[in-house]
């Protein structure tokens, strides 16, 4: 049984972007992880079909631009207006191991030497490098996963403010020019399984004035809101008894009259009040590894998680209050559009696009109605495809990047239909961002411009 569990992720925005055409007159900002909303999609600009980024094939085809990356990290690229935002991790000496293919036996990495957590501003159209700063360096607090890294968390950026969350090695501010404006330590955040920390995951969320932060420590778990001003801290909750673990970024979504945030985990995914911390509503049980990020569409909450006896898909109306747990003879309720207990992702975020929500898991990619549920299609990619990073949509295409290194594109349909097989050259293991029709991406050893 594959027990792999990690901090690879990826993490969640809050911008709510409602017109793809305003999107594609302004600068399509993809400002935290999965873009805005954390919806992973981009409309408003002609996306690329095929491509071979491959440096080592002299047929190379489609790159914009390709910069080397130094140290290791699956934080996802970010982008406000002409600037992408990276974190990695660099260690002292040597490369720092990461454990490519199957695997998911509890095996921490060695991370015993000095490490540098650095950020790294780029220009997104020609990939030179503006600026790059050293948040914090020693010796990690807590270990990783050999499929992790020490930086698995993608910024979240909002026109004045560079946040980055390392997890046990702190929580930074900066502005678009690199200037350091506050740094906040919360301690030790060790998310462990198995006596090993996997390593931290969880993005920071951005909204208004405030950031958002899931810690769900199994010896201490809490999430926490702090001033995006000054770092000062405005209410905790904690979640003992509600979450032994999770990885998933927390997603803030602005009602009409309640601005709630919702937090994938197990043994419950939660939803609490932005202002007061309250709880609003709870589902009881899951997939016992909870890494996909919840996000919205068609005004709806899609979340996911999988491993072990459940690997669900719940769609959950904004004004859902109390406990609205489905079950297999009540799968809808008040709260609950549909659910469904057998289809679900593992690590990869899904993405609805067109009406149709797409997952994918362990080289198998599902299509299922957005709205009703219905299952479209379950088709295997190829037998090496392991998806790891989330999908992304945009242009009728669905972009599925696989861990060994090449992109799927697949049409935006309820028919299973690959449209071409991209090499990039290089072990895969982020989400890409897309902006004004160029796919970023980010592979183990490079930043890649697709236009």
């Amino acid at each position: 049984m594959n027990m792999l569990k990690p901090g690879i992720l990826f993490f969640a925005c809050l911008t709510i972007i409602t017109s793809t055409n305003a999107v594609a007159q302004e600068s399509q900002n993809w400002p935290a992880f999965r873009g805005p909303g954390a919806s992973g999609v981009a409309d408003g600009y002609p996306l690329p079909t095929t491509w071979n980024a491959d440096p080592a094939q002299a047929n190379s085809e489609g790159v914009l631009w390709r910069t080397p990356i130094p140290g290791l990290g699956h934080s996802s690229p970010v982008i406000w207006g002409d600037r992408l935002f990276i974190c990695t991790a660099i260690p002292e000496n040597g490369e720092a191991d990461l454990m490519l293919g199957a695997g998911g036996q509890p095996t921490a990495a060695d991370d015993s030497q000095e490490h540098r957590w650095v950020i790294l501003c780029f220009n997104k159209a020609s990939g030179e490098e503006l600026w790059r700063r050293t948040a914090h360096q020693g010796v990690p607090r807590t270990t990783r996963h050999v499929k992790a890294t020490q930086a698995n968390t993608s910024i979240a950026v909002d026109g004045e403010n560079v946040v980055a969350f390392f997890g046990a090695e702190g929580l930074y501010c900066y502005d678009l020019d690199g200037n350091l404006k506050w740094k906040k330590d919360l301690g030790v955040i060790n998310i462990s399984k198995y006596d090993i920390g996997w390593g931290y995951s969880s993005s920071p969320a951005i909204h208004k004035n405030r950031i958002v932060l899931t810690c769900d420590d199994p010896s201490n778990p809490f999430l926490v809101v702090l001033s995006l001003l000054d770092g000062e801290e405005l209410w905790r909750v904690s979640r003992e008894g509600v979450c032994e673990r999770s990885w998933a970024t927390p997603l803030i979504h602005e009602g009409p009259e309640t601005t709630q945030i919702v937090v994938n985990g197990w043994p419950r995914v939660v939803s609490y009040d932005l202002n007061s911390g309250d709880e609003l509503w709870r589902i009881q049980g899951g997939g016992d590894n909870p890494i996909p990020t919840p996000f919205v569409a068609n005004d709806l909450i899609y979340i996911s998680s999988a491993h072990g006896r459940l690997s669900p898909i719940y769609v959950v109306r904004p004004e859902a209050r109390g406990d609205i747990t489905p079950t297999k003879d009540s799968p809808s309720n008040e709260g609950i559009v549909w659910s469904n207990f057998k289809g679900g992702s593992y690590m990869s975020t899904p993405v609805v696009y067109q009406d149709h929500i797409y997952l994918g898991r362990r080289g198998i990619v599902r299509c299922f109605d957005a709205t009703t549920g219905e299952k479209m299609y379950q088709e295997r990619l190829d037998d090496r495809a392991s998806i790891i990073a989330s999908m992304v949509a945009g242009d009728g295409k669905i972009y599925c990047t696989s861990e060994e290194g090449t992109i799927y594109v697949l049409a935006a349909s309820p028919e299973f239909k690959v449209l071409s097989k991209n090499p990039m050259g290089e072990p895969c293991f982020a989400t890409p961002a897309i902006s004004e029709g160029v796919l970023y991406v980010r592979t183990t050893k490079s930043l890649v411009a697709i236009k």
